[in-house]
């Protein structure tokens, strides 16, 4: 055992004890935030124009703070661009994190100099947490990966501005950074496929203890790892044992990826976004990821079928329930207020507080009224999946509409590593399972309105190739699970097989 590893168990330990303490805690921790970021929004532009001076309780808050999602934050990030200060936050932000996927185009994410210890605290806690558990710290001693956006910063209104994972690495502890991988002029790499072919190069004869990343994109790494070497990652790696993802829901991933290693290992998953880090799992044993209740962040929650009403219903912590669907609402020391970050997710435990992310607030099909969710295309898909033994690669579902009654159905795009011998007999599965998880897509069939469900089969690295022709390979560019119109279908038309 090496040095980082033996120091590293005492520091888990302590690290493990004070989250398990803040379990206790988490509702009068959340008031304290709430109670903070309103006596320091106060003296913002932001706090002047919602009136916080008269905000004496959360409801008060509610009254004078609506809901928004990132285009009618705009007009304030345009402020701070133009060099204002105390907008939305005191000060100004020390980056902007740039993510695409408004219809604005480029959003700017504040970050703070209060808020970007929620970023790399909560991904370092995540770990700590494991090796406290498992007893498992020699991952220390070995080469780690973070597969990101570029580290190269770029200025707007003056402010550093990058990717989240870009601006996370300059984060990174001292006493990490002889351990990672790729280099740092191998990480500035732009073109993704470039990029990934350095990655191996630089990885390839490397003691590689702990790989992290979007899931689709460590399949790429995997792939190319096993393309250039004949070996599985497990193999070529015999002491990996750790891997961290976050950004989707993992488990359409896992088998492929555990197939690609060649064995099971452990998983650590995280909740992380540029406007903030949610929720990590906390333990290899509990389901759920452990809300992130002490870290500057006040949390809302919206019932998920009320979040496009003109006045939803807003729940605090103690207010939730296990098993409920809701949007997740932020307010936080980064300068957001009431903000939709366009999240769903449902606890499973309200002691402690833990959930599972369950989708998109606008990724949806109810082209019809079904209001079919992420959460049950992805449950429907995988149960028929797991029963066949056919990994999945990748998928989308969109709805195709015809003129002609009982003629519409869902068409389901899918890359399978192994094409099912009986399509027809695959397809019924998925649509029954998809039939008893949601009533009115079950009314639609049962009644003729929608037929069953129509699987088109992508071609090997279809949705890689979507992806590059629509200038979104790598880095946290994601394929949606739904959509509720035919855009991302008509594209991937081109690479059906």
């Amino acid at each position: 055992m090496k040095i980082k590893s033996i120091l590293a168990k005492p520091f888990a330990g302590y690290i493990y004890k004070q989250i398990k303490k803040g379990m206790e805690t988490a509702e009068a921790d959340q008031q304290a935030i709430f109670n903070h970021l309103v006596k320091v929004g106060t003296k913002t532009v932001f706090g002047k124009d919602h009136d916080f001076a008269s905000i004496k309780t959360y409801e008060d808050f509610v009254k004078q703070v609506p809901l928004r999602d990132y285009e009618a934050f705009k007009p304030y990030i345009d402020k701070i661009k133009q060099g204002t200060h105390n907008v939305l936050w005191k000060g100004q932000p020390i980056y902007f994190s740039k993510t695409s996927g408004t219809t604005s185009g480029v959003k700017y994410i504040p970050i703070t100099k209060d808020s970007i210890p929620n970023h790399i605290n909560t991904a370092r806690n995540a770990l700590l947490c494991y090796m406290a558990e498992t007893g498992n710290t020699k991952f220390a001693d070995g080469k780690l990966i973070f597969l990101s956006g570029s580290p190269e910063l770029e200025r707007v209104g003056g402010i550093p501005t990058g990717r989240l994972s870009g601006i996370v690495n300059h984060h990174i502890p001292k006493y990490l950074r002889s351990n990672q991988l790729p280099s740092y002029p191998t990480n500035c790499i732009d073109e993704w496929e470039e990029k990934l072919d350095k990655i191996v190069e630089e990885t390839i004869n490397q003691n590689m203890t702990l790989i992290s990343g979007i899931p689709p994109w460590m399949q790429m790494y995997f792939d190319r790892l096993t393309e250039k070497s004949g070996k599985k990652v497990g193999e070529l790696f015999p002491n990996f044992n750790v891997m961290v993802q976050g950004g989707v829901n993992f488990e359409p991933y896992k088998a492929k990826l555990f197939e690609s290693i060649g064995r099971k290992i452990d998983c650590i998953e995280l909740f992380p976004a540029s406007e903030g880090f949610f929720a990590f799992q906390d333990s290899q044993k509990e389901e759920g990821l452990l809300l992130n209740t002490n870290s500057g962040i006040f949390f809302e929650f919206v019932p998920a079928g009320e979040i496009f009403n003109e006045n939803p219903t807003r729940l605090t912590l103690k207010e939730v329930k296990v098993g409920e669907n809701y949007a997740l609402i932020i307010n936080s020391n980064a300068g957001l207020w009431g903000y939709n970050i366009g999240d769903t997710i449902k606890f499973v435990s309200t002691n402690p507080y833990r959930l599972v992310v369950t989708g998109r607030t606008k990724h949806f099909i109810s082209a019809f009224g079904e209001h079919v969710i992420s959460e049950e295309v992805e449950a429907a898909l995988l149960q028929a999946a797991a029963e066949e033994n056919i990994p999945i690669t990748e998928f989308t579902v969109a709805p195709k509409i015809s003129t002609d009654a009982g003629k519409s159905y869902h068409e389901w795009f899918i890359e399978f590593e192994n094409t099912p011998a009986d399509m027809k007999a695959f397809s019924k599965k998925v649509d029954d399972n998809l039939r008893k998880r949601n009533v009115y897509y079950d009314d639609l069939i049962g009644g003729n309105i929608l037929q069953q469900l129509k699987i088109s089969p992508v071609k090997k690295n279809g949705f890689i190739d979507y992806m590059k022709s629509i200038g979104k390979l790598g880095g946290q560019n994601k394929v949606p699970r739904l959509s509720n119109d035919r855009k991302i279908a008509e594209e991937l038309e081109k690479f059906v097989n």
